[in-house]
Parts: C-alpha cells; sequence; structure tokens
C-alpha cells in the first residue's frame, strides 16, 4: 500500500504575486484534501520564494514547503525540476497538482519520469473517486469535441490543470499554516542553460488569457475594419479581442490574438464568437470558456453545437443591437 498523503500544488509567481492558477490550484486542493481527510500543502520554487508562504497559507494551505536559492532566479528545467523531485521526495505527496502553464507542463512530464510515475496535463475537472479513493481527472480529447477521464495507478498521481477551469478560496489572512524550509542543494554546473534576455510582450488593455470576456471574430468577420467593432464591444465589456486562425492568416489580427489548439487556450465567463464556424480546432482553444454566445448567419456552423445561446444571422446587423443594449446595462 502506497506511502503518499496529501494533496501538494506547485505554485507560480508572476509579477511579484502569486499567479491566479496558483490560487485556483490551492481552491481545488483545499477541496480534495478535506474529501480524502488529508493535508493540503503547497510548494514554492524561487529565488525568493519565501515572501509568498503566508499567501499561499491565506489561501488554503496547510503547509508550504520553500525552495530559494540564488540559482532559482529565473526558471530553467534543470534547476526547477531537480528542485521539485527534492520537495516532492520529502513531502511525498498523494496527488500533486500544477497550472497548465508553460512552467507547469515543463515540470510535469519530467518529474513524473524522475518519479516514476505518470503525469496528465489539461485537466478541466478533477475529482475523488468514492470507492478506490483515486483521482479522476478528466480533460478534453479529440480536439475538445469530447471529454475523457482518467486514472493514473502510481503515486504521486500528477496533473496540470487548465486556467479558469477552478475556483479559489477567498483570501483569509488569519488561517494559520507551517512553513518548511528545504535546502535546494542545487548544483550550477549541472544547469545547462542560462537566460540572456527577457521580453516582455505589450499588450493594451486586458491580456486575452486573463479577460473575463472575450469577443472572437472569425473568417465571417471579411477584415480589419469588422475587428474594429468587435474591439469596441471588448472596450465597453472591459473584455479582449480574440481571433480564428483564418483571421490570423489574413492579417486581420496578429498571431498573439488567436484562439484555438495553436493559439491560446481561453477559459473566460463570456465567449462571444462573431463570425466563427466552431471548428474542433479552434473549439479546442475555448471549449473550457463557461458560456458561449455565437453569431453566425449559417444556421449549420458547428459553433452552434458548442454554444450555450446563438443567434441566426448577418453580425453587421446584430452587433450594433448587442451594443445598444450593452451601453443600456452599463449606463
Amino acid at each position: 500500500m502506497s506511502d503518499n498523503k496529501g494533496v501538494m500544488i506547485l505554485g507560480e509567481v508572476i509579477e511579484g504575486n502569486l499567479s491566479s492558477i496558483s490560487t485556483e490550484l490551492l481552491g481545488c486542493g483545499r477541496k480534495l484534501a478535506d474529501e480524502l481527510g488529508q493535508e493540503l500543502s503547497a510548494l514554492l520554487i524561487g529565488s525568493a520564494a519565501s515572501g509568498y508562504a503566508q499567501e499561499a497559507i491565506a489561501y488554503g494551505a496547510d503547509r508550504v514547503y520553500v525552495l530559494e536559492d540564488s540559482l532559482l532566479g529565473d526558471y530553467q528545467a534543470d534547476s526547477y525540476v531537480a528542485a521539485a523531485e527534492k520537495a516532492a521526495k520529502e513531502a511525498n505527496p498523494f496527488i500533486l497538482l500544477m497550472g497548465q502553464t508553460e512552467v507547469g507542463s515543463d515540470i510535469a512530464a519530467r518529474l513524473a519520469f524522475r518519479l516514476e510515475t505518470a503525469a496528465v496535463l489539461d485537466c478541466i475537472a478533477l475529482e475523488i473517486d468514492s470507492d478506490s479513493k483515486r483521482l479522476l481527472q478528466t480533460k478534453p480529447v479529440y480536439g475538445g469535441n469530447a471529454q475523457a477521464i482518467y486514472v493514473t495507478d502510481t503515486d504521486p498521481q500528477i496533473a496540470t490543470v487548465r486556467a479558469k477551469s477552478m475556483t479559489p478560496l477567498a483570501k483569509d489572512d488569519s488561517r494559520q499554516g507551517e512553513v518548511v524550509n528545504i535546502d535546494a542543494g542545487l548544483d550550477a554546473s549541472a544547469i545547462r542553460t542560462k537566460v540572456l534576455e527577457k521580453v516582455i510582450e505589450e499588450v493594451e488593455g486586458v491580456k486575452l488569457e486573463d479577460a473575463a470576456v472575450i469577443v472572437t471574430g472569425g473568417r465571417g468577420i471579411g477584415g480589419e475594419e469588422g475587428f474594429k467593432q468587435l474591439e469596441e464591444l471588448a472596450r465597453m465589456m472591459k473584455g479582449a479581442v480574440g481571433a480564428s486562425r483564418p483571421a490570423c492568416d489574413n492579417g486581420w489580427m496578429p498571431d498573439k490574438a488567436q484562439v484555438g489548439l495553436t493559439g491560446k487556450i481561453v477559459t473566460p465567463d463570456l465567449y462571444i464568437a462573431v463570425g466563427v464556424s466552431g471548428a474542433s480546432q479552434h473549439m479546442a482553444g475555448c471549449s473550457g470558456s463557461k458560456t458561449i454566445v455565437a453569431i453566425n448567419k449559417d444556421s449549420e456552423a458547428n459553433i452552434f453545437r458548442m454554444a450555450h445561446y446563438g443567434v441566426v444571422g448577418d453580425w453587421k446587423k446584430i452587433l450594433p443591437a448587442f451594443k445598444e443594449k450593452v451601453k443600456e446595462l452599463i449606463s
């Protein structure tokens, strides 16, 4: 029988704050740990990781493992995977959760190999099986057209979780928890890469992946002028503008605005798809949205199979009326 116990999440720090995906993981992890009757811990890795330990406790962690070292200033797979492996072997968690981010996806697979277990990536739902007490890991498959449930037979059970698919707990600064410092014990000679330069992507307004409301245009928009109308609606709703691949390929929108399997994965509260056919590659990028509204003149378009609400008609006639209604609601 496995000696692994507890739920652990790998926290990430972005721009001086515990990232939103980290607080979402703590909310999910708290629920799973309570159901198992076990402890929730957080793992923080970095050159100044200890500064975020109390914040992790405030969001639900019972214990925080901190690996702090000057060699952990910038993310590099060699150093971070070694640090995560050391912490995982010391804490011996039953479940280990990470965000479906560049860091989380990179570490999860490498760490699973080192710990002789498996990792399920891009999960949108997690729950404990009532009989086996194993973790049921749900993720989109077939380009987002279906969902599959995976069970890992080995421990720790490692999973990455899609952003905004889980709900964080309300922050409680009065929560008490334990902070455990672990010596990273890194050897500089074992780190085979170094960061030469960081280029920060300049984004006006809300970042696409962080937006609660996204207005996306597809081939049916017809050109750059149409996207200006979508931008106006997005500003009114304090959201961001996305695009399908054909719209980006035609140069109507920059590549960084592309939503889909080969673009960005988004999970807003509201996703408005205008002139988007709903190809499986695109839906893979937005299927996690809480509410999808489709506007398309083709009543047979695949987007209507995925949308919660749909309007069949010419977007040039529908959008102005929609914007007027939005103005009324926000005025």
